[in-house]
């Protein structure tokens, strides 16, 4: 999607892109995995369809692998805490779905299933590093569940932004933001899904104000569009 297209949330909604992408999917490089945390036009858009790759595995939630099976991808769909691993050589990638919760009360029945997902890494059988992706999801007892099982993660990439849909918020702002990484204790986290739509409330530096605030600056790394970051 370019700036000023727009993305299919489901349900008639729709919201304008405000932004342009860092990179067009056929500018990948090749992929081993692709994880997507739900099927909504802001996470998987028609020029995704058209351009990606059907090689590599999707791994998502059941109802979007049944879409992307139709579409003519190598869909896999997860239940909460399932996972699968991929393996090359003497490297392993252990993939585990992770709960989530796209809207509270009336709107959770307009939004989609979603999860989140713990990515392991492991070389020789010794784990190189531990990555959460947060998917679109609001703080709440669920991370603590998450945090008992996996006290050890090193990055956490956060999905941000205060989306607000029909007067409800359905992706964190930056006060859940906070509450999140106080409940998950990554040591490293990274924000993203803050700025390219325009159902987007919760600027980044909103969220960034209240982590200095709490003592954790040092946890929280940004990048911008378009660089690379270097894990570890």
């Amino acid at each position: 999607m370019h700036r000023g297209q727009c993305a299919y949330l489901g349900k008639g909604l729709w919201s304008k892109r405000l932004t342009e992408p860092a990179l067009e999917p056929r500018e990948l490089p090749a992929l081993d995995v692709v994880l997507l945390s739900h099927l909504h036009g802001d996470h998987f858009d028609r020029v995704a369809r058209a351009q990606l790759s059907r090689t590599p595995p999707v791994l998502t939630t059941r109802q979007g692998a049944q879409r992307l099976t139709d579409w003519g991808f190598d869909a896999h769909g997860l239940d909460t805490w399932a996972g699968e691993t991929l393996t090359r050589g003497d490297e392993t990638l252990s993939i585990e779905a992770m709960p989530a919760i796209h809207a509270r009360g009336a709107m959770a029945a307009l939004l989609p299933p979603v999860i989140g997902f713990l990515v392991e890494h492991q070389i020789g059988g010794a784990v190189r590093r531990r990555v959460y992706v947060s998917g679109d999801t609001l703080t709440g007892d669920h991370v603590n569940d998450i945090a008992r099982r996996h006290h050890d993660i090193d990055l956490a990439v956060l999905h941000l932004g205060g989306t607000r849909v029909l007067f409800h918020t359905v992706t964190m702002d930056g006060k859940q933001g906070v509450d999140f990484l106080e409940r998950l204790r990554p040591r490293e986290a990274v924000p993203v899904h803050y700025d390219d739509y325009g159902v987007f409330r919760s600027p980044l530096s909103d969220f960034m104000d209240r982590v200095s605030a709490a003592g954790l600056g040092t946890v929280v790394r940004r990048v911008a569009r378009g660089e690379t970051l270097q894990l570890g």
